[in-house]
Protein backbone atom coordinates (compact mmCIF):
# COMPACT_ATOMS: atom_id res chain seq x y z
CA UNK A 1 0.00 0.00 0.00
CA UNK A 2 1.31 3.63 -0.94
CA UNK A 3 2.63 5.72 2.03
CA UNK A 4 2.90 9.61 2.35
CA UNK A 5 6.61 8.99 1.53
CA UNK A 6 5.69 7.38 -2.00
CA UNK A 7 3.60 10.31 -2.92
CA UNK A 8 6.50 13.05 -1.89
CA UNK A 9 9.08 10.88 -3.80
CA UNK A 10 6.58 11.01 -6.71
CA UNK A 11 5.80 14.63 -6.37
CA UNK A 12 9.07 15.96 -4.89
CA UNK A 13 8.19 17.98 -2.25
CA UNK A 14 8.38 17.07 1.90
CA UNK A 15 6.25 14.55 3.30
CA UNK A 16 5.28 17.11 5.79
CA UNK A 17 3.60 19.05 2.29
CA UNK A 18 1.85 15.67 1.08
CA UNK A 19 0.34 14.82 5.06
CA UNK A 20 -0.88 18.40 5.19
CA UNK A 21 -2.34 18.61 1.52
CA UNK A 22 -4.20 15.34 1.48
CA UNK A 23 -5.61 16.57 5.02
CA UNK A 24 -6.63 19.94 3.66
CA UNK A 25 -4.59 21.97 5.95
CA UNK A 26 -5.83 25.41 4.85
CA UNK A 27 -2.64 27.25 6.75
CA UNK A 28 -0.67 25.66 4.22
CA UNK A 29 0.90 28.08 1.29
CA UNK A 30 1.36 26.04 -1.52
CA UNK A 31 0.95 27.00 -5.43
CA UNK A 32 -2.40 25.22 -6.90
CA UNK A 33 -0.37 22.73 -9.17
CA UNK A 34 1.72 21.48 -6.63
CA UNK A 35 -1.41 20.80 -4.91
CA UNK A 36 -2.92 19.17 -8.13
CA UNK A 37 0.36 17.00 -8.54
CA UNK A 38 -0.02 15.69 -4.82
CA UNK A 39 -3.84 14.98 -5.42
CA UNK A 40 -3.62 12.98 -8.97
CA UNK A 41 0.22 10.69 -7.82
CA UNK A 42 -2.00 9.93 -4.48
CA UNK A 43 -4.94 8.40 -6.57
CA UNK A 44 -2.77 6.98 -9.01
CA UNK A 45 -0.79 5.24 -6.06
CA UNK A 46 -4.64 4.32 -4.37
CA UNK A 47 -3.05 6.02 -1.64
CA UNK A 48 -5.55 5.26 1.46
CA UNK A 49 -5.70 7.50 4.69
CA UNK A 50 -5.25 6.05 8.34
CA UNK A 51 -8.42 7.12 9.65
CA UNK A 52 -9.56 2.88 10.18
CA UNK A 53 -6.77 2.51 12.24
CA UNK A 54 -8.35 5.55 14.49
CA UNK A 55 -11.86 3.55 14.81
CA UNK A 56 -12.82 1.64 17.98
CA UNK A 57 -16.12 0.91 16.08
CA UNK A 58 -18.21 0.63 13.72
CA UNK A 59 -19.54 3.54 12.22
CA UNK A 60 -22.91 3.47 10.72
CA UNK A 61 -23.56 6.17 7.53
CA UNK A 62 -26.53 7.21 5.63
CA UNK A 63 -25.96 8.20 2.05
CA UNK A 64 -28.71 10.42 0.56
CA UNK A 65 -28.66 10.46 -3.11
CA UNK A 66 -29.91 13.13 -5.42
CA UNK A 67 -29.90 10.85 -8.40
CA UNK A 68 -32.29 8.11 -9.49
CA UNK A 69 -30.58 4.75 -10.61
CA UNK A 70 -32.08 6.34 -13.77
CA UNK A 71 -30.22 8.92 -14.00
CA UNK A 72 -26.66 7.77 -12.76
CA UNK A 73 -27.19 5.61 -16.19
CA UNK A 74 -27.91 8.92 -18.07
CA UNK A 75 -25.29 10.39 -16.31
CA UNK A 76 -22.44 8.32 -14.89
CA UNK A 77 -20.37 11.26 -13.06
CA UNK A 78 -22.20 10.73 -9.89
CA UNK A 79 -22.46 6.57 -10.13
CA UNK A 80 -18.51 6.82 -9.85
CA UNK A 81 -18.96 9.29 -6.85
CA UNK A 82 -21.24 6.99 -5.31
CA UNK A 83 -19.56 3.63 -5.87
CA UNK A 84 -15.93 5.11 -4.52
CA UNK A 85 -18.34 6.38 -1.29
CA UNK A 86 -19.42 2.21 -1.20
CA UNK A 87 -16.28 0.94 -1.16
CA UNK A 88 -14.42 3.71 0.80
CA UNK A 89 -16.98 2.68 3.54
CA UNK A 90 -16.29 -1.18 2.96
CA UNK A 91 -12.32 -0.49 3.31
CA UNK A 92 -13.16 1.47 6.68
CA UNK A 93 -15.61 -0.86 7.95
CA UNK A 94 -18.52 1.40 8.04
CA UNK A 95 -22.35 0.18 7.69
CA UNK A 96 -23.36 1.89 4.56
CA UNK A 97 -27.45 2.71 4.39
CA UNK A 98 -28.00 4.35 0.71
CA UNK A 99 -31.62 5.76 -0.11
CA UNK A 100 -33.12 8.05 -2.47
CA UNK A 101 -34.12 11.71 -1.75
CA UNK A 102 -37.43 10.46 -2.43
CA UNK A 103 -37.43 7.77 0.49
CA UNK A 104 -37.85 8.27 4.13
CA UNK A 105 -35.24 9.50 6.04
CA UNK A 106 -34.80 7.06 9.18
CA UNK A 107 -31.51 8.15 11.58
CA UNK A 108 -31.78 5.30 13.55
CA UNK A 109 -27.96 4.00 14.81
CA UNK A 110 -27.00 6.47 12.49
CA UNK A 111 -23.59 8.76 13.44
CA UNK A 112 -23.45 10.69 10.20
CA UNK A 113 -24.84 11.61 7.00
CA UNK A 114 -23.49 11.84 3.23
CA UNK A 115 -25.74 13.93 0.77
CA UNK A 116 -24.54 13.19 -2.69
CA UNK A 117 -25.82 15.98 -5.49
CA UNK A 118 -27.66 18.83 -5.13
CA UNK A 119 -30.76 19.26 -2.95
CA UNK A 120 -34.31 21.33 -2.86
CA UNK A 121 -35.71 23.22 0.13
CA UNK A 122 -37.90 20.06 1.54
CA UNK A 123 -34.92 17.87 1.19
CA UNK A 124 -32.60 19.98 2.94
CA UNK A 125 -35.17 21.04 5.87
CA UNK A 126 -35.56 16.93 6.46
CA UNK A 127 -31.41 16.82 6.30
CA UNK A 128 -31.17 19.78 8.96
CA UNK A 129 -33.86 18.01 10.99
CA UNK A 130 -31.34 14.58 11.02
CA UNK A 131 -29.46 16.27 13.41
CA UNK A 132 -25.96 14.29 12.27
CA UNK A 133 -22.43 14.95 11.08
CA UNK A 134 -23.39 15.42 7.81
CA UNK A 135 -21.18 16.27 4.61
CA UNK A 136 -22.59 16.88 1.27
CA UNK A 137 -20.68 16.29 -2.28
CA UNK A 138 -20.72 18.51 -5.14
CA UNK A 139 -22.66 21.06 -3.50
CA UNK A 140 -23.00 22.96 -0.10
CA UNK A 141 -26.38 24.42 1.32
CA UNK A 142 -24.85 25.90 4.86
CA UNK A 143 -20.57 26.21 4.82
CA UNK A 144 -21.10 27.57 8.48
CA UNK A 145 -22.52 24.27 9.41
CA UNK A 146 -21.67 21.40 6.98
CA UNK A 147 -18.51 19.57 5.34
CA UNK A 148 -18.75 20.19 1.84
CA UNK A 149 -16.38 18.41 -1.05
CA UNK A 150 -16.32 20.23 -4.37
CA UNK A 151 -15.14 21.25 -7.59
CA UNK A 152 -14.71 24.54 -9.07
CA UNK A 153 -16.80 24.71 -11.78
CA UNK A 154 -16.36 28.57 -12.84
CA UNK A 155 -13.11 28.09 -12.59
CA UNK A 156 -12.39 24.80 -14.79
CA UNK A 157 -15.03 26.56 -17.07
CA UNK A 158 -13.08 29.06 -17.80
CA UNK A 159 -10.00 27.21 -17.94
CA UNK A 160 -11.96 25.75 -21.07
CA UNK A 161 -13.15 28.59 -22.59
CA UNK A 162 -9.72 30.32 -22.45
CA UNK A 163 -8.35 26.99 -24.29
CA UNK A 164 -10.66 27.39 -26.97
CA UNK A 165 -10.28 31.08 -27.35
CA UNK A 166 -5.98 30.41 -27.51
CA UNK A 167 -7.23 27.94 -30.68
CA UNK A 168 -8.70 30.66 -32.51
CA UNK A 169 -12.32 29.86 -31.78
CA UNK A 170 -14.94 33.14 -31.26
CA UNK A 171 -18.08 31.50 -32.20
CA UNK A 172 -18.37 29.46 -29.22
CA UNK A 173 -21.44 27.33 -28.48
CA UNK A 174 -22.14 26.08 -24.83
CA UNK A 175 -24.70 23.25 -24.14
CA UNK A 176 -25.40 22.90 -20.24
CA UNK A 177 -28.24 21.43 -18.01
CA UNK A 178 -30.32 23.22 -15.58
CA UNK A 179 -28.80 23.04 -11.77
CA UNK A 180 -30.67 23.32 -8.40
CA UNK A 181 -27.26 24.09 -6.54
CA UNK A 182 -27.71 26.72 -4.13
CA UNK A 183 -29.46 27.39 -0.66
CA UNK A 184 -32.38 25.10 -1.62
CA UNK A 185 -33.69 26.31 -4.83
CA UNK A 186 -34.42 24.77 -7.50
CA UNK A 187 -33.35 25.76 -11.24
CA UNK A 188 -30.89 28.03 -10.00
CA UNK A 189 -28.53 28.70 -12.98
CA UNK A 190 -26.17 26.01 -13.10
CA UNK A 191 -22.49 27.63 -12.22
CA UNK A 192 -20.87 26.79 -16.01
CA UNK A 193 -23.45 28.54 -17.61
CA UNK A 194 -22.95 31.38 -15.59
CA UNK A 195 -18.79 31.78 -16.67
CA UNK A 196 -20.06 30.93 -20.21
CA UNK A 197 -22.20 33.97 -20.08
CA UNK A 198 -19.59 36.43 -18.24
CA UNK A 199 -17.08 34.99 -20.75
CA UNK A 200 -19.00 35.79 -24.23
CA UNK A 201 -19.59 39.32 -22.26
CA UNK A 202 -15.99 39.85 -21.19
CA UNK A 203 -15.45 38.91 -25.08
CA UNK A 204 -17.36 40.88 -26.40
CA UNK A 205 -19.14 38.02 -28.63
CA UNK A 206 -22.50 37.48 -29.29
CA UNK A 207 -23.30 34.33 -27.49
CA UNK A 208 -26.42 33.94 -26.28
CA UNK A 209 -27.62 32.66 -29.61
CA UNK A 210 -25.49 29.60 -29.33
CA UNK A 211 -26.49 28.91 -25.71
CA UNK A 212 -28.44 26.16 -25.24
CA UNK A 213 -29.86 24.43 -21.96
CA UNK A 214 -31.44 21.42 -21.37
CA UNK A 215 -30.77 17.69 -19.39
CA UNK A 216 -27.82 16.02 -19.07
CA UNK A 217 -28.51 13.27 -21.36
CA UNK A 218 -27.51 12.16 -24.25
CA UNK A 219 -30.49 12.82 -26.37
CA UNK A 220 -30.38 16.03 -25.10
CA UNK A 221 -27.02 16.51 -26.53
CA UNK A 222 -28.22 15.17 -30.06
CA UNK A 223 -30.87 17.47 -30.12
CA UNK A 224 -29.34 20.78 -29.10
CA UNK A 225 -25.84 20.32 -31.09
CA UNK A 226 -28.66 19.65 -33.94
CA UNK A 227 -30.53 23.21 -33.21
CA UNK A 228 -26.73 24.80 -33.02
CA UNK A 229 -25.60 23.29 -36.71
CA UNK A 230 -29.07 24.70 -38.14
CA UNK A 231 -28.06 27.89 -37.23
CA UNK A 232 -27.30 30.36 -40.49
CA UNK A 233 -23.77 30.78 -38.75
CA UNK A 234 -23.06 28.30 -36.34
CA UNK A 235 -20.56 28.07 -34.07
CA UNK A 236 -17.02 26.90 -34.76
CA UNK A 237 -16.75 25.33 -31.58
CA UNK A 238 -19.04 23.72 -28.65
CA UNK A 239 -18.49 23.22 -24.67
CA UNK A 240 -20.67 20.73 -23.43
CA UNK A 241 -21.22 20.63 -19.72
CA UNK A 242 -20.86 16.97 -19.48
CA UNK A 243 -19.45 13.85 -21.31
CA UNK A 244 -22.90 12.18 -21.49
CA UNK A 245 -24.33 15.39 -23.63
CA UNK A 246 -21.14 15.22 -25.66
CA UNK A 247 -21.89 11.66 -26.79
CA UNK A 248 -24.91 13.23 -28.35
CA UNK A 249 -23.44 15.98 -29.83
CA UNK A 250 -20.89 13.78 -31.43
CA UNK A 251 -23.26 11.47 -32.58
CA UNK A 252 -25.48 14.42 -34.28
CA UNK A 253 -22.51 15.29 -36.00
CA UNK A 254 -21.76 12.56 -37.46
CA UNK A 255 -25.56 11.87 -39.02
CA UNK A 256 -25.27 15.68 -40.44
CA UNK A 257 -22.35 14.18 -42.53
CA UNK A 258 -19.93 16.45 -40.81
CA UNK A 259 -16.90 15.68 -39.14
CA UNK A 260 -15.21 16.61 -35.70
CA UNK A 261 -13.22 18.30 -35.13
CA UNK A 262 -12.55 19.59 -38.70
CA UNK A 263 -16.33 20.69 -38.94
CA UNK A 264 -16.77 21.45 -35.29
CA UNK A 265 -15.03 21.43 -32.31
CA UNK A 266 -16.00 20.09 -29.28
CA UNK A 267 -15.03 19.44 -25.28
CA UNK A 268 -16.40 18.10 -22.53
CA UNK A 269 -16.71 17.70 -18.71
CA UNK A 270 -16.19 14.60 -16.47
CA UNK A 271 -14.01 12.53 -18.31
CA UNK A 272 -15.83 9.31 -18.24
CA UNK A 273 -14.09 6.24 -18.55
CA UNK A 274 -15.22 6.19 -23.03
CA UNK A 275 -13.89 9.43 -22.97
CA UNK A 276 -11.11 8.54 -24.84
CA UNK A 277 -12.15 6.04 -26.62
CA UNK A 278 -15.27 8.27 -28.65
CA UNK A 279 -14.50 9.32 -32.27
CA UNK A 280 -12.63 11.15 -31.98
CA UNK A 281 -11.15 10.66 -28.53
CA UNK A 282 -12.73 13.79 -26.50
CA UNK A 283 -10.58 16.44 -25.18
CA UNK A 284 -12.42 17.17 -21.27
CA UNK A 285 -12.38 18.47 -18.24
CA UNK A 286 -11.20 15.54 -15.46
CA UNK A 287 -13.00 15.23 -12.52
CA UNK A 288 -11.16 13.07 -9.63
CA UNK A 289 -14.43 11.67 -9.05
CA UNK A 290 -13.11 8.51 -7.01
CA UNK A 291 -11.22 10.58 -5.09
CA UNK A 292 -14.10 13.04 -4.22
CA UNK A 293 -16.13 10.13 -2.71
CA UNK A 294 -13.37 8.66 -1.03
CA UNK A 295 -12.15 11.70 0.49
CA UNK A 296 -15.95 12.60 1.27
CA UNK A 297 -16.14 9.40 3.79
CA UNK A 298 -12.67 10.04 5.18
CA UNK A 299 -13.90 13.82 6.09
CA UNK A 300 -17.44 12.56 7.54
CA UNK A 301 -15.59 9.69 9.61
CA UNK A 302 -13.02 12.49 11.16
CA UNK A 303 -15.42 15.23 11.89
CA UNK A 304 -17.57 11.83 13.63
CA UNK A 305 -14.67 10.19 15.62
CA UNK A 306 -12.81 13.67 16.78
CA UNK A 307 -16.02 15.41 17.81
CA UNK A 308 -14.83 18.20 15.48
CA UNK A 309 -17.06 21.53 15.32
CA UNK A 310 -16.12 23.69 13.09
CA UNK A 311 -16.72 22.46 8.92
CA UNK A 312 -14.20 21.91 6.35
CA UNK A 313 -14.52 22.88 2.81
CA UNK A 314 -12.94 20.97 0.06
CA UNK A 315 -12.21 21.88 -3.53
CA UNK A 316 -10.51 19.62 -5.39
CA UNK A 317 -8.40 20.05 -8.69
CA UNK A 318 -9.42 18.97 -12.15
CA UNK A 319 -7.22 18.23 -15.22
CA UNK A 320 -7.71 19.55 -18.70
CA UNK A 321 -7.44 15.98 -20.65
CA UNK A 322 -6.31 17.77 -24.31
CA UNK A 323 -6.97 14.84 -26.95
CA UNK A 324 -8.43 15.23 -30.39
CA UNK A 325 -11.78 17.02 -30.57
CA UNK A 326 -10.38 20.61 -30.86
CA UNK A 327 -9.35 22.06 -34.25
CA UNK A 328 -6.60 24.68 -34.16
CA UNK A 329 -7.91 27.34 -36.21
CA UNK A 330 -4.67 29.40 -35.79
CA UNK A 331 -2.85 26.96 -37.78
CA UNK A 332 -5.64 27.28 -40.58
CA UNK A 333 -4.94 29.54 -43.35
CA UNK A 334 -8.13 29.15 -44.78
CA UNK A 335 -9.81 30.99 -41.98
Amino acid sequence: MATIRDIAERAQVSISTVSRVLNYDETLSVNAATKKRIFEIAEELEYRGKNQKKRKRRLSLLLINYYSLEGEVEDPYYLSVRIAIERRAAELGCRLVSISEKDEFRVSGIDGVICLGTFGTEELKRIDELERPTIFVDSNPNYDKYDSIVFDLRRETRRILDYLWEKGHRRIGFIGGNDMEGPGTFAETDKRTLEYRAFMEEKKEEGVSYERIGAFTSRMGFRLMNELMALPEPPTAVFVANDSLAVGCLNAISRAGKRCPEDFSIVGFNDIPTAKYMVPPLTTMRLYMDFMGERAVDLLSDRILTKRELPVQVTLPAKLMIRESVKDLTADSSL
